[in-house]
């Protein structure tokens, strides 16, 4: 297992109780490297959104248990927040909170020169998501060449 994936896994472990002990929701947990840092992300929601105060209180228990465990050798930032607006759908959960939603599409490789697509999110499965655009055609998009969904700003 990358290491990666052993920090974002026993993070996940350790949030799970302490996500049902507070009526939250674990949406993802991240370890990435951006700009140079390295960030322990996890984000977290409940009904009605969650609050500053959440976070902070997640990120306290949180960042006491990485104090005591040690186990990531790079030095990193720690961050507890709500998944809230231009987050990427990952998980099937994620679709199905997104379904009738606005949503962003950029693809890897450009489908009739386009890479970029918005629409309302109308159904995913495993292999394709399914959107509908403004002027009402649907399109169909294969998972594996989709780089990211998100959903979509409204300005």
């Amino acid at each position: 297992m990358a290491k990666r994936e052993e920090y974002e896994a026993k993070t996940e472990s350790f949030l799970l109780p302490l996500m049902e002990e507070n009526n939250f929701e674990l949406v993802d947990v991240e370890y990435v490297k951006e700009a140079g840092n390295w960030y322990l992300r996890a984000y977290i929601d409940k009904e009605g959104g969650i609050t500053v105060d959440d976070c902070e209180t997640i990120s306290r228990r949180l960042g006491d248990w990485l104090d005591e465990k040690d186990f990531i050798a790079d030095s990193y930032i720690l961050e507890v927040s709500s998944p809230g607006l231009g987050r990427p759908l990952k998980k099937d959960k994620d679709f199905d909170r997104s379904i009738g939603k606005d949503v962003d599409i950029k693809l890897y490789k450009p489908l009739n020169k386009q890479k970029d697509f918005t629409g309302t999110l109308t159904s995913y499965d495993r292999e394709t998501v399914t959107i509908t655009q403004e002027d009402g055609i649907e399109l169909v998009l294969n998972r594996p060449e989709i780089a990211l969904i998100r959903l979509a700003f409204d300005f």
